[in-house]
């Protein structure tokens, strides 16, 4: 009888013995039909009822008051961190702000400062009736045309003229082509040139006042700052050197500016505590970047003369609003962020999306309705400040002048919990608003409500398995013996019943305990049968094949386009052990060809069978691989090198020759008694005729074998050999 034929029948004496055992508790003796019988609410089930019901009120109310605690208690942490945030870095803004109006008053009133404006007043005007500058004009429009028009153009995103840009004035002319046009210094290094050596009044006065007030505003922290004369109304010094330097803040290009504003405003108040200051917008000069000017007359015996206007960039105040754009170190977690909004709800610090995810912060503002001019302009002057609108509730209320927090729906339609309020600063009217959305605010929240459900589901669950425990107690050994008799009929051959009684019921008790502990014996022999019939089919056959077995397949024969199959000899074994013991020989043996088994399995290759000394394998089937050929020129170097190994380890000379040949097989399984798993065709023949034909020590293939692997193998030509049953055919040899 076959291994199919074993487990078939052991399969069928486990049938029949689980169908006659359970046929003799049905029909013996003990009549269980009233067992099926049960009533609609027994005491289980009236018992189950009332500790579920108990135990789910208990942690209904349980989970929703401390759900209802956590959240009030998480949401006031939340708010007092974002009011806490909020309030240190408005102090902070307003702090930078004071800073500077004091240093620009020191500044303003100083010697050097007063001196400055009056002697660079002299020579400005100087400069203006100087006969010269009109020769100079072109240069410096060629000059505009090449390097500030373009900007200006991508900035405002339309064509702009010449002349709307173009200094007024013979001295303007003049010292913006000698400090701008003419200055050998990069644009953002402009303010390091001293001297224009162009040998005028102006160039001296200014070797002299600019490396101070170039270290002044350094010191200072300023981006820029310049001296306007109080008359002309005309910038007579500027430490950067932008373009608006030396023109009129009157009649000059820049005249509708907030530059012109702060001029204008401190121009006209002889006081030496004054200072002015005036809102961001994008000023053209510095590239279209949002800039803010605060201004302090600069007096000389109790008249103004000029006016001090320190140019302030966006940057240092957005510095500190953004937390140096570290936000999640500063606990505004993953959404968080804090911003800085003015009149007409303009914010005036960037959006964190627009620093992280500038294609998710477009995509999200487009997709929330802002205005496609918006957008453009945020692009154009690659920044959100003064181009995006942040109008709710939060901003309505701080630019009121109102300070609170509350949940808010934002620009993106996304609820935050939000923190805001004014800022104090003199000459602006700015908010500060601090948020973070409410998910992930409420983050802790939401695991703590699943963490509840999962508490509240196992709180359940044990509830139910106590009230079963108690159950099953109450009913007795009756019962017992009733839910094991359902369960062996169900299948469950481990069931069992104890014993309380020695009664009638005890004794039903004991039998059926000693039925169940039969069966379940003779289950464990039979199932240790079926496991060692599965491990002996399994050496015999692969496992693919052995499971079309199992599955009833009577005749297994397939057909494989390409495989590469491979014989292997030792040459001389038998002159070699014809000496040896017979204990001896099987041992050599079984060594290395276990060796051979261990390199085929590792690399892929399937071991037909063994014939004495020889040793068959195939690659490609019964699951077909691409580089089949491959893998079965390294598994036969494998078993050269194996044999070279075994022959040292065991002190005889043993050499091993194999052959190889790659094309179609047909493979099966034959017998009945004794399965195989065989290869057919002629090119298992040809390859068997490689591996007689073959060298000691070396691998001989066909032409199949060559032309896939020659690129790999360095194969040398054996020339034609002659085959039986197939003349002469070329071979190739691997030399190791």
């Amino acid at each position: 009888m076959g291994l199919g034929d074993a487990n078939g029948c052991m399969s069928g004496v486990n049938l029949r013995v689980t169908r006659d055992l359970y046929y003799n508790i049905r029909m013996g003796q003990a009549d269980f039909g009233g067992i099926e019988r049960k009533p609609r609410w027994g005491l289980t089930a009236k018992l189950l009822a009332v500790l579920l019901l108990l135990g789910a009120i208990a942690v209904l109310v349980t989970s929703v008051l401390g759900y209802v605690q956590a959240r009030d208690a998480l949401e006031e942490t939340i708010y007092n961190q974002l009011n806490a945030a909020r309030r240190t870095k408005a102090r902070q803004v307003e702090n930078y702000f004071r800073t500077i109006r004091n240093e620009l008053q020191v500044l303003a009133a100083s010697k050097m400062v007063v001196d400055a404006t009056r002697e660079f007043h002299f020579a400005f005007e100087e400069l203006e009736h100087k006969n010269g500058p009109d020769e100079l004009r072109p240069k410096l429009e060629d000059w505009y045309t090449k390097n500030y028009l373009p900007v200006v153009r991508r900035v405002l995103g339309h064509d702009v003229a010449l002349a709307d840009y173009l200094p007024v004035g013979s001295a303007a002319t003049y010292l913006q082509y000698h400090y701008i046009a003419a200055n050998p210094y990069p644009t953002a290094q402009r303010r390091l040139l001293d001297d224009a050596g162009d040998g005028s009044r102006y160039s001296a006065l200014h070797a002299i006042y600019h490396p101070l007030l170039r270290k002044a505003g350094a010191a200072l922290g300023f981006f820029d700052f310049m001296l306007i004369d109080a008359t002309s109304r005309r910038e007579v010094y500027g430490m950067a050197k932008e373009v608006d330097f030396a023109t009129s803040v009157r009649i000059g290009p820049y005249r509708k500016t907030n530059f012109a504003e702060a001029v204008a405003q401190c121009a006209a108040i002889p006081d030496p505590s004054a200072t002015c200051l005036v809102d961001f917008a994008p000023y053209m000069p510095s590239h279209g970047q949002p800039i803010a000017f605060m201004a302090a007359p600069v007096i000389d015996r109790g008249a103004v003369i000029g006016v001090l206007v320190a140019q302030l960039s966006i940057e240092e105040i957005d510095r500190v609003v953004t937390g140096d754009r570290h936000w999640r170190e500063e606990g505004f977690g993953n959404t968080g962020e804090a911003f800085i909004v003015g009149p007409s709800f303009l914010i005036r610090s960037g959006a964190r999306l627009f620093y992280e995810n500038r294609e998710a912060y477009f995509a999200e503002e487009a997709a929330a309705g802002a205005p496609a001019e918006e957008l453009d302009a945020i692009r154009r002057y690659n920044s959100p400040v003064l181009h995006q609108r942040i109008d709710n509730q939060a901003t309505r209320a701080a630019l009121a002048g109102l300070e609170g927090n509350g949940q808010v729906i934002g620009v993106r339609g996304k609820p935050s919990l939000d923190s805001w309020g004014p800022l104090s600063i003199l000459g602006v009217k700015w908010a500060l608003v601090a948020k973070i959305e409410r998910d992930e605010a409420f983050a802790p929240i939401y695991r703590l409500q699943r963490d509840l459900m999962i508490v509240g589901a196992l709180v359940l669950l044990v509830v139910l398995a106590i009230g079963a425990w108690l159950s099953h107690s109450l009913m007795g050994p009756l019962s017992q013996l009733t839910d094991g008799v359902r369960r062996f009929a169900s299948g469950d051959r481990g069931a069992k019943v104890e014993v309380h009684t020695r009664d009638e019921i005890g004794q039903l008790c004991i039998a059926f305990n000693g039925m169940v502990d039969d069966i379940t014996a003779k289950n464990a022999v039979i199932e240790a049968k079926s496991r060692e019939n599965e491990e002996l089919l399994l050496n015999v056959l692969p496992a693919p094949i052995a499971n079309r077995l199992r599955s009833g397949e009577l005749s297994i024969a397939d057909g494989f386009a390409e495989v590469s199959v491979a014989f292997a000899d030792l040459v001389g074994f038998t002159a070699l052990t014809s000496d040896m013991p017979p204990q001896h020989v099987v041992t050599l043996l079984n060594g290395l060809f276990t060796r051979f088994d261990a390199a085929a399995q590792e690399i892929g290759i399937e071991k037909i069978k063994t014939v004495g000394d020889a040793y068959m394998a195939v690659c490609g089937l019964p699951q077909p691989v691409e580089d089949h050929a491959e893998r079965m020129v390294r598994m036969a170097i494998r078993m050269i090198h194996i044999t070279r190994e075994h022959s040292l380890e065991n002190k005889v000379s043993m050499k091993l020759r194999v052959g190889i040949n790659t094309g179609p097989v047909v493979a099966g399984v034959i017998g009945k008694s004794k399965y195989i798993y065989d290869l057919w065709g002629d090119t298992v023949n040809l390859a068997s005729r490689m591996e007689a034909g073959g060298i000691p020590d070396s691998i001989q293939v066909t032409r199949a074998v060559y032309e896939k692997l020659k690129g790999q193998f360095a194969f040398e030509p054996r020339g034609a050999i002659e085959v039986k049953g197939r003349g002469s055919v070329e071979t190739w040899v691997l030399r190791l």
